[in-house]
Parts: structure tokens; C-alpha cells; sequence
């Protein structure tokens, strides 16, 4: 792999969080209708703008595994020491999106070890990245590891290191949702909500508590088990899900994450040359 291969990587990361971020409506999650509210207009602009800030640390990644070839100790502590200085330029850049890098940063290291390699492979490889301690990391907890230690959830880094399995489950969601004639919104608003249904996510804890992260849990399902978005049912009961979440301020941004990594995965096909 190229450097120039490197930047594919990294742009492609960057094109599925951009497009997680266009997706419309997200229940309690910023979406381009914000754009016509005054109030909340700078918040998803500035997402926009600053998921381009990703991709130079997202290509040094790719760099820094394709140099390793191995998933190492060592190569987990210069992808944590990368993503330090990269959320630190995104933080200039508008902030977000700490989340999403974490996973998309894994994945395309992951991919960089092996171009050819399909996606449930890498995310296989991440997962012995993500086994690895990063040697140099704050040892100040963050509000996620704080969570999670309090409630007993896996987090990002449970998650990274069980392989990812919310994004494999959005993967076979996109599968099924297109072969049953879905748009491609409305796949991957119902990969989505595969990914909420299921997923302890540390910031609805953090926000809402156990009996919050249910609430959002059950929503989800309710519209998956009235036939997901591409029916009438299911898309009145994301409305009403909707229009509930951000009523309550309350907001899935893991799920969020894991789906922009399923939509990185979902593209690795067509990004390898054929042989």
C-alpha cells in the first residue's frame, strides 16, 4: 500500500461519517434539518466542517499500520499518540466526532494491514489492535471509561475489543434493508437504529441513565419491528421517535459512531483494485 492508498482510506472514513451526518431524520441526533433552526444552525455545520479534519490523522494511521504490518503493541500506542493530535486539531476545527474517530481510526488501520481484506476481516484485525494498552494514554479517566465503569458497560473500548459487533449487525442490516427495496437513507437509517436497539451507549447513560438508555433502546426496536423505515408504520414510529428524543435532549452519538465505521466498512469493496 501507497501513501496515496493511505489518503483513500482516510477520505473514505471521512465520506461515511459525512454521510452518518446527512442522514435525515436521526432520532436525537443532529441531522441537515437543523440547518433551518437558528439555534442548533452552527452545531451540524460545524460537524460537517470539522469531520474534513479527520483525514490527515486518519491517513498517518493507515501510514503508521502499513509500516507496522503487524497488529502491535507498539502500533496501538502510535494510533492513540495520532488520534490525541487529531482530536486536538478537530477541536480547532469546530470540534466532535471524538467518538467516531475512535472507531474509524482502528478500522482504517486495520484495513491498511491488509488491503485486500474484506470487512469483517478488518474488523477482526482491529479487534487485536484494540487488544493492545495504550502505553501512553492519560491516565486521567474520561467521562466514557467513568460511565462505563459505573454501569457496567462496554464502551468504546469494549466494543473495539469484542470486534466490533454493532457494526458488523448494521453491515447485515444494510444487506437485508437493500435487498428488500429500501433507498439507501432508509438502510442506513434502519442500520442505524440496529445499532441503538442494542448498544449501551455511554453517552445516553451519561445524560439519561439506565432507564433512559431503555427508553431509547425499545424506540428503536419499535420502528425495526414495524418493518423499518422504508414502511409507513415504521417510518411514523421514527417520527415519533424523533420528535421524543430531541424533546428530551437526549442523543445516541455512539450509535452514531458505529455507524459511520459500518458505512467505512460498507465501502472497502469497491476502494481494493481488483486483482
Amino acid at each position: 500500500m501507497s501513501s496515496r492508498e493511505d489518503e483513500v482510506l482516510a477520505q473514505a472514513a471521512v465520506t461515511a461519517l459525512t454521510g452518518q451526518l446527512a442522514l435525515a431524520p436521526k432520532p436525537g441526533l443532529p441531522d441537515p434539518r437543523d440547518l433551518d433552526a437558528r439555534e442548533s444552525r452552527m452545531d451540524h455545520g460545524m460537524l460537517r466542517w470539522s469531520a474534513k479534519a479527520l483525514a490527515p490523522g486518519l491517513a498517518a494511521m493507515a501510514a503508521a499500520a502499513r509500516r507496522t504490518g503487524e497488529p502491535t503493541p507498539g502500533l496501538r500506542t502510535e494510533l492513540g499518540a495520532i488520534g490525541r493530535c487529531t482530536e486536538h486539531s478537530v477541536h480547532l476545527a469546530g470540534g466532535g466526532h471524538r467518538g467516531a474517530l475512535w472507531a474509524l481510526g482502528l478500522l482504517v488501520a486495520a484495513a491498511a494491514l491488509d488491503p485486500r481484506a474484506g470487512a469483517r476481516d478488518v474488523a477482526a484485525a482491529a479487534k487485536r489492535i484494540a487488544a493492545h494498552t495504550d502505553r501512553r494514554a492519560p491516565r486521567r479517566p474520561s467521562r466514557g471509561s467513568s460511565v462505563s465503569a459505573k454501569y457496567g458497560a462496554a464502551g468504546a473500548r469494549g466494543e473495539a475489543r469484542a470486534g466490533f459487533p454493532h457494526v458488523r449487525r448494521a453491515l447485515d442490516t444494510l444487506t437485508r434493508a437493500r435487498a428488500s427495496g429500501a433507498t439507501e437513507a432508509q438502510a442506513r437509517l434502519d442500520a442505524l437504529l440496529t445499532v441503538m436497539s442494542t448498544l449501551q451507549d455511554t453517552e445516553l447513560l451519561y445524560t439519561a441513565g439506565p432507564m433512559g438508555l431503555r427508553h431509547v433502546q425499545a424506540g428503536a426496536r419499535t420502528v425495526l419491528e414495524s418493518g423499518g423505515t422504508a414502511t409507513e408504520t415504521g417510518a411514523k414510529a421514527l417520527a415519533s421517535l424523533d420528535a421524543d428524543l430531541h424533546a428530551r435532549a437526549w442523543s445516541p452519538r455512539g450509535s452514531a459512531g458505529l455507524l459511520a465505521g459500518a458505512l467505512f466498512l460498507d465501502s472497502i469493496p469497491v476502494l481494493v483494485p481488483a486483482a
